[in-house]
């Protein structure tokens, strides 16, 4: 059965970036608040076998000379100070 829980006195910043982490997500608030709750509190235990498996799924779905290295490396540094 579900629970109902009200939360109050939410930092302003806490609660703008809830709000902007439904919108991209495509959530309601609660929604967003809930999948945040379930991410933190209960998190999904991947083997190291299931990553692996994992990620040769993705690169197997990569055309060959798809991404180039400087074009990789231009997309890490981004964002760095």
């Amino acid at each position: 059965m579900a629970a109902s829980l009200t939360l109050k006195n939410i930092p302003d910043e806490i609660y703008d970036r809830l709000k902007e982490a439904a919108q991209a997500h495509h959530r309601s608030l609660n929604s967003e608040v809930i999948a945040c709750l379930e991410q933190a509190l209960m998190p999904l235990r991947i083997s190291p076998g299931e990553h692996l498996a994992r990620a040769r799924r993705i690169r197997e779905g990569l055309q060959p000379g798809q991404f180039k290295a400087d074009e990789i490396a231009e997309a890490i540094d981004q964002g760095r100070p």
